[in-house]
């Protein structure tokens, strides 16, 4: 299956330390601790996010800001106001719609989170495994979509893939605040180590069978990959179902984030259906 990009590629702001024997999944904090847009703010501050500084466009005190501003009473952020020039300066988006938080570095999850998060919920686990994004769009939109169709868990690569930059965090609507988000040196090595812990795996490809024929039910990982290139030959080969979504119309590709929204929501109907 391939896809297309959206919206501007943006490089990923962060340093990592190499380490010795590195394992497939790491624990990692991002260099990038800003936060924009109003519900994006007030998701964070909602998720307990503790808001170091925050800057706000002079004469802006509609509802929203007003919200947030109340939220923040007594907590000891820093607050400045300061003209939109300034803002838009700051602004990594374009879109920080009058106010822009300085936060704590967001925090990778580990593979345990993802499972811990099913065994809370009581249900198998539901994995979205991203083999090389790039778009921050495209990985906000899937993150909030992941959150929003109750899978446990995101995993995404640290090669030749977006991170959690500020315009995934704006584009995930302040689900990155609730999914974990795990990020690995090796997608092959994961899926096996997830196949391992009884996950069976889904890969998106137009070559594959249409999904409503295919067994998505049970504890699964639904894999999507590049929006150019779609998932690598390695990666496929240690999926189980190779699963497309039926083309009725003219033109043969859709965006990656509508791509997992589609599949994300046949494996929760056949679970639905499957519970019932």
């Amino acid at each position: 299956m391939s896809y297309e990009i959206f919206g501007n590629n943006m490089t990923e702001l962060h340093n990592e330390n190499k380490k010795q024997n590195e394992e497939p999944v790491e624990k990692k904090k991002e260099n990038n601790d800003r936060i924009e847009g109003r519900n994006a703010i007030l998701e964070a501050i909602r998720a307990g996010r503790t808001i170091d500084k925050l800057y706000v466009q002079d004469g802006l005190r509609d509802g929203s800001i007003t919200q947030i501003l109340g939220k923040l009473k007594g907590t000891g952020t820093a607050i400045s106001f300061v003209k939109k020039q300034k803002l838009d300066g700051m602004s990594e988006t374009g879109h920080h719609q009058g106010v822009i938080a300085q936060t704590t570095s967001y925090e990778y999850a580990e593979i345990d989170d993802i499972f811990e998060l099913a065994k809370k919920k009581g249900e198998p686990p539901f994995v979205i495994v991203l083999d090389g994004i790039e778009d921050p769009h495209n990985l906000g939109a899937i993150i909030r979509t992941a959150n929003i169709c109750g899978a446990h868990g995101v995993v995404i690569s640290k090669h030749h893939a977006s991170g959690l930059t500020a315009t995934v965090v704006r584009a995930s609507a302040g689900a990155i605040n609730f999914t974990p988000v795990v990020k690995v040196t090796n997608i092959s090595k994961t899926i096996d180590e997830l196949k391992g812990r009884g996950l069976w795996f889904a890969c998106a490809d137009m070559g594959g069978d249409e999904m409503y024929k295919c067994n998505l039910t049970g504890a699964i990982g639904l894999v999507i990959g590049n929006e150019g290139s779609g998932v690598s030959r390695l990666v496929k080969e240690k999926c189980d179902y190779i699963v497309s979504i039926p083309m009725r119309g003219d033109i043969e590709s859709l965006n990656a984030s509508v791509a997992t929204g589609i599949l994300a929501y046949e494996i929760v109907r056949q679970r639905s259906y499957h519970n019932d």
